[in-house]
């Protein structure tokens, strides 16, 4: 799955998901362009990471809410890597986990501005140098939180819908010019964000405490969330887009198993 002489950029590259899927596109061939807003740290270590596979890599600074940011986090990667062919947008942030009656009008903006307000700026601002690729790949990671719209995740959820809404219409758009749009939805994933989440909704301090509760035996891993991506931006599916995989083991497992034997 060669991505040899194709740049990719990774919003939310410093840390979790992201950073695996960084990692993972380098190590297929890409050059990698690194999206942050607050670690730094972070995303310097995964840009060590990237170098030290023998591929070019840099951290770009940039709320990706703010338009006027994003362009110049662009123009800056235009300058030194190059057209931009693989865009995965991965930058997000959680909500607090309640009712809408008692949700802060601001969060919902907050939250929905960083997940689909800041795909569609990155995407309007990428597409004009993807489309002079031979192949341009936009992957959103969304959430198996489209699967279930839980209540008292309100902002989360409207924010992971209007993710998936802007690649089903983008894909249509962009498909004659080579440009391949696909969604990832994972379940629960071992990351910083899956961590908090397990501790506020399930009371355990270690994620892996919910190992023998989850499919296949253990939470989910960020390196299993980017296989799919790394598979979706290879030639290996050069027939594939305008998709929703969810990569969240096939769901509850005590659900099925309810299921299966009622």
């Amino acid at each position: 799955m060669s991505l040899e002489g194709r740049v990719a950029l990774v919003t939310g590259g410093g840390r979790g998901i992201g950073r695996a899927i960084a990692i993972g596109l380098a190590q297929d061939g890409a050059d990698v362009a690194i999206n942050y807003r607050r670690d730094e740290q972070a995303a310097l270590e995964t840009v060590e990471e990237i170098r030290k596979l023998g591929r070019k890599a840099k951290a770009y600074a940039a709320s990706v809410d703010d338009f006027e940011a994003d362009k110049r986090m662009v123009e800056a990667i235009l300058e030194e890597f190059g057209p931009i062919s693989i865009l995965v947008n991965n930058a997000g942030i959680a909500s607090r986990g309640l009712s809408v009656v008692d949700t802060d009008p601001s969060e919902v903006v907050r939250v929905v501005s960083t997940h689909a307000f800041g795909a569609h700026y990155l995407c309007k601002l990428v597409l004009p140098s993807m489309r002079t690729c031979p192949r341009g790949d936009i992957v959103m990671i969304s959430s198996a939180a489209t699967k279930t719209m839980a209540a008292n995740g309100a902002p989360y959820n409207m924010a992971k819908a209007a993710l998936e809404a802007l690649a089903l219409t983008l894909y249509k758009e962009e498909r004659q010019f080579g440009i391949h749009v696909n969604i990832v939805a994972p379940g629960l994933v071992d990351t910083e964000m899956g961590r908090r989440l397990a501790r506020a909704t399930q009371g355990v301090q270690d994620i892996h405490q919910l190992d023998p509760t989850m499919p296949f035996g253990h939470v989910c891993s960020p390196e299993e969330v980017a296989a799919v991506v790394r598979f979706l931006v290879s030639d290996a599916a050069s027939y594939i887009t305008g998709e929703r995989i969810y990569v969240d083991g096939g769901g509850n497992i005590f659900a099925y198993d309810r299921a299966r034997t009622s």
